[in-house]
């Protein structure tokens, strides 16, 4: 293994693992008891976060940018999806292709991240999952940055990590009834306690019903959800937790992938509503069903070293059929646009494992928290298919009419295509080491082989090693700077120009910050700047390559190319007895910084705002004994179309496009009394049209009119 200066740098911090102070056994450290406190009075704050480094650490010991969000803070948001949830996070941008119903979309600093559930990957290919529900999860973790040395394969964005509700030992309980605009219906129902009179045995019901429309017509949003799960205490050292999901969606496309004359651009027919459907009422679905057991296993080997073993099984299924413009342009008449035709059966079976052994040991006057760690994906993901260009005809998008097309394609006119397994087999090392309890030294390390075995054709075998170094100083008055190195890798398929396989893409990111819990107080206060560069990024031939001998595709690509982030994220979560405020601000700065191809070297990238600021307050004066009232304001900067600025010759080739900027309102009005809870809450107040973004290739999106939810809850 050849490793780089980071990865000597980083076992050169790790020493102090198998080092001993002389005459100083460990047996003789006297280890004091630390409280730590996991959540703020009300549960809108969470101090606590685990996917950081693989284990409980208090946020503000944890030199990376970590934010969390608690289902009390998803219920005063009145948050329907994941999605929606995580609209007022710092350097995040929820939403950029628009409502979908298909997924949960999100940008951290530019970048895609990848979704995990309960610390393992839950997303593989595409459109072949159910899009899960904030009602079943404990918790939203979103680590931003670069992420692999302790989940592997991955974005330079970082993660989105949900954490499934588990069972309690206390009994309790949650119903809730919710009804809305768009004829939404639902119910749901969350119960735990304990199953024997010992307590060893406990188990949860999370159960969901929803049948509702969405804002484009002829698309609804229907989802059958039921999640069983139990945990035995075995002995006094070890619990083995079962969580169950089984997850059913009925939807349709509500992304229309409009063209920019008409949304972005004027048309003399006036804007395209953002309700107008594309495709075909009856034909156009996106129905979704997944099941998926996940075994968690605990033990004890002794008060200091701990075994964790983490394993899911997934089996998913998506039926996709659906039309939309492309290219997304209007016809002569400035009306009409020429439907293709999209229909695909993808499925998707995983295994996903994670197995950690974690210990807490001194050496000297240094504590250490280390993880040690091997995890294993393997995923098959297959994929019937037919596109059929213009096949479903024209539609005039400022008065459809529908049903014209009648000699739509079946499923059995579907193309078997080959299936596709990707493996990836990782192991990685962490110490967490505090010296003193001043400093903080944090080092990783990793080594992976990822794999791509097609179902015909030869395997692609790719390694990458990673690393991560952080430092930090703990202040006494809760003040908490740092400052860390972290990298990334995603494979890449195929071969380049010259015929060599395409190694991963990496990514590297600088970052500093600071951290700020006031002593006495619940607030949580943090800041951050950072630097991402990913490289081997794909890019096109120069005419002097061209001509190489040695180049074997005039055609191919090589990994050339070269994107760089920088950026600053401000995040603020204080709680005063009557009042609570999150507040964010997020500048970016993202652009192509080496690239071959025409029109893209400096191009600032696609769907990623230049500055985004929110403020959501909630108020519950103590005169009024339960009453509540929130407000939330969202500003989102100019998006690119993702194209650079090109002149020759004194002339303008290419001026690239800006999504406007927009400011959107919330707000939410409640009352709590005995065991019931009151709500309304409304995303989106002025019922404004916005666009969240609109692309180089020529389509725009409309983001969520207004939506508005009552709800009535019942605790016991």
């Amino acid at each position: 293994m050849k490793l780089n200066t980071l990865s000597t740098a980083v076992l050169l911090a790790m020493l102090p693992i198998s080092l001993y102070a002389a005459g100083e056994p460990q047996a003789s450290q006297e280890q004091e008891v630390e409280t730590i406190t996991v959540k703020s009075k009300r549960g809108l704050i969470s101090y606590v976060s685990a996917t950081g480094a693989k284990s409980d650490t208090p946020i503000i010991e944890t030199p990376l940018s970590v934010s969390v969000l608690t289902p009390e803070r998803l219920e005063d948001l009145g948050a329907f999806t994941i999605q929606d949830a995580i609209g007022y996070v710092a350097g995040l941008y929820n939403g950029p292709y628009g409502v979908d119903t298909r997924g949960d979309w999100a940008q951290i600093r530019a970048t895609a991240p990848v979704q995990y559930v309960d610390g393992l990957r839950s997303l593989f290919g595409h459109y072949n999952n159910v899009r899960l529900n904030p009602f079943s999860l404990s918790q939203i973790e979103i680590l931003k940055g670069p992420s692999s040395v302790l989940y592997g394969q991955g974005s330079t964005g970082g993660i989105i990590n949900l954490v499934s509700k588990r069972p309690q030992a206390e009994t309790k309980g949650e119903l809730w009834a919710q009804m809305g605009n768009y004829n939404r219906k639902q119910a749901a129902l969350d119960f735990t306690g304990a199953l024997t009179d010992d307590e060893q045995l406990s188990g949860r019901i999370v159960g969901l019903w929803r049948d509702s429309e969405t804002q484009t017509d002829y698309v609804d949003d229907n989802s059958r959800i039921f999640a069983p799960s139990i945990s035995w205490q075995a002995t006094d050292n070890t619990k083995l937790t079962l969580l169950g999901n089984w997850q059913k969606n009925e939807s349709g496309s509500s992304t229309q992938f409009f063209p920019h004359q008409g949304t972005l651009l004027d048309n003399e027919f006036g804007q395209i509503p953002s309700h107008r459907f594309v495709s075909e009422p009856g034909f156009d679905r996106y129905d979704t069903e997944q099941q998926s057991v996940t075994a968690i296993i605990e033990h004890d080997l002794n008060q200091d070293w701990r075994l964790r073993l983490a394993s899911r099984y997934s089996d998913s299924h998506a039926d996709y059929r659906t039309m939309y413009a492309w290219p997304p342009v209007f016809q002569d008449d400035n009306r009409t646009v020429i439907r293709s035709i999209s229909m695909s059966d993808n499925s998707a079976i995983s295994v996903t494992s994670d197995m950690q052994l974690h210990g807490w040991f001194y050496t000297g006057n240094i504590e250490h928290q280390v993880v040690m760690g091997l995890d294993y994906q393997h995923a098959k993901t297959d994929a019937d298919r037919l596109y059929i260009a213009g096949g479903g005809g024209p539609l005039d998008l400022y008065a459809p009419e529908y049903g014209k097309v009648t000699d739509l394609p079946g499923t059995d006119q579907l193309i078997d295509s080959p299936y596709s397994k990707n493996y990836q087999l990782g192991l990685y090392v962490q110490d967490n080491m505090k010296i003193e309890d001043k400093w903080l030294i944090s080092a990783a390390l990793r080594r992976d082989k990822a794999i791509t075995s097609p179902q015909s054709g030869d395997s692609d075998n790719q390694y990458a090693t990673t690393g991560r170094l952080g430092l930090m100083y703990l202040f006494d008055n809760g003040v908490s700077p740092y400052v860390s190195y972290s990298e990334s890798f995603s494979p890449l398929l195929g071969d380049d120009a010259y015929g060599q396989g395409f190694v991963p893409l990496q990514g590297t990111q600088w970052e500093a910050g600071l951290k700020y819990q006031p002593s006495g107080t619940e607030h949580l206060l943090t800041a951050s700047v950072y630097e991402i560069t990913e490289q081997n990024r794909t890019t096109s031939l120069t005419e002097q390559q061209r001509n190489d001998p040695n180049i074997i595709d005039p055609n191919g690509q090589v990994q050339q190319g070269e994107v760089k982030v920088k950026g600053l994220e401000l995040e603020a979560q204080l709680a005063w007895d009557e009042l609570d405020i999150y507040a964010s601000y997020a500048y970016t700065n993202a652009e192509v910084s080496k690239s071959h191809r025409v029109g893209e070297l400096g191009a600032t990238l696609s769907a990623t705002p230049d500055h985004q600021a929110s403020l959501w307050a909630t108020w519950r004066p103590a005169q009024w004994q339960g009453f509540k009232l929130g407000a939330g304001v969202r500003f989102v900067g100019n998006t690119s179309d993702g194209s650079a600025y090109v002149e020759q010759n004194g002339v303008v080739l290419n001026d690239p496009l800006l999504t406007p900027s927009y400011t959107l309102f919330d707000a939410m009005i409640g009352y709590d009394f005995e065991q019931y809870s009151l709500s309304l809450n409304a995303n989106n107040l002025s019922d404004k049209t916005v666009l969240t973004s609109c692309l180089s290739r020529g389509d725009c999106f409309y983001g969520a009119q207004r939506s508005i939810t009552a709800n009535l809850k019942y605790r016991f």
